[in-house]
């Protein structure tokens, strides 16, 4: 995974709890997103939600082939029956509630 300075709370949910390890945390992504937001203070839960949008309007036109360059060693969406974009939408959804 490149460390993106621009996205660093994205870089700790994916370098922490959504990587080849994930089952530590749970066996859902609601599960392993409830870790996170467990851990995590509410600006950090404020500031992913500003990088995931930030994220997906960086790479509105090529999305897919960003995140897998961004996190594709450690997540793929499509292991859990997501599109890029319907998991980020997810993650939105899980954080903010």
């Amino acid at each position: 995974m490149k460390e993106n300075p621009l996205y660093p709370e994205l870089n700790q949910l994916f370098g922490v709890y959504l990587n080849e390890d994930c089952s530590y945390w749970g066996s859902t992504i609601e599960a392993i997103v409830g870790c996170y937001k467990r851990d995590s203070s509410t600006e950090s839960i404020k500031d992913i939600l500003v990088e995931i949008e930030s994220f997906r309007k960086a790479h509105s036109d090529h999305l897919d082939a960003a995140f897998e360059e961004a996190y594709g060693s450690q997540f793929d969406p499509k292991l859990w029956s997501h599109t890029t974009a319907s998991f980020l939408d997810e993650l939105k959804h899980l954080l903010s509630a």
